[in-house]
């Protein structure tokens, strides 16, 4: 009974929902880098290592499930794509989570290299934070109609328009976020540094 109120709410208000879940989502990851909020383990540098490795695993996944999920939307398969998207969902979740321990727990990893690589870095860098930033409300508009909606009722919503949109962009920026993991600690050499901001007394 729940489930199903939830549903007709979402379904009313699918744009009231996609503020607020991004506005949550904003909260969370701005809090992290900007406030000391006491909620994360101290983490050493080799778990630092460690969570930048599992990020790097679920991006890759992710990546690779959303490529599929196209596919089969475009092979007229419903079912597998609505799986493939949810799946992608649950697995930037989990990213975020690890994410944020990360960062509130340990602090990020700045590169090390000559300028020949470090620049194209930065920008790689720079267009997958963007996307990741820009298409977090899209994904979830996108995710929002497909969840509340039968595939024929979704006809008459934007969510095909909205749904490559934000496809194409969470996939590039996954893409791009798997680059740089692989130009930052495969390739060339970092620094730890803390991500926690000064705050004035």
């Amino acid at each position: 009974m729940a489930t199903a109120d939830a549903k007709r709410r979402l379904r009313k208000q699918p744009v009231g929902a996609t503020i607020l879940l991004t506005i949550v989502g904003y909260a969370l990851v701005l809090g992290t880098f900007l406030l000391d909020v006491p909620i994360y383990p101290d983490l050493t540098n080799a778990q630092v290592n460690l969570l930048s490795h599992v990020i790097a695993v679920i991006n890759t996944t992710a990546t690779v499930v959303l490529l599929l999920g196209w596919y089969w939307i475009r092979a007229g398969d419903v079912e597998k794509h609505r799986l493939a998207m949810v799946s992608g969902f649950v697995l930037i979740l989990g990213f975020l989570v690890v994410y944020l321990l990360k960062v509130g727990g340990g602090g990020t990893k700045e590169f090390v290299g000559p300028d020949l690589a470090y620049y194209p870095y930065l920008v790689m860098l720079a267009i997958h934070i963007i996307l990741s930033i820009v298409s977090v409300p899209v994904v979830l508009y996108a995710l929002i109609l497909g969840l509340s909606h039968t595939p024929a009722e979704l006809r008459e919503t934007p969510h095909a328009s909205v749904g490559r949109i934000a496809a194409g962009a969470w996939i590039l920026s996954l893409f791009l976020g798997v680059v740089t993991y692989v130009l930052l600690n495969h390739v060339f050499a970092y620094e730890f540094a803390s991500m926690i901001a000064p705050v004035a007394v």
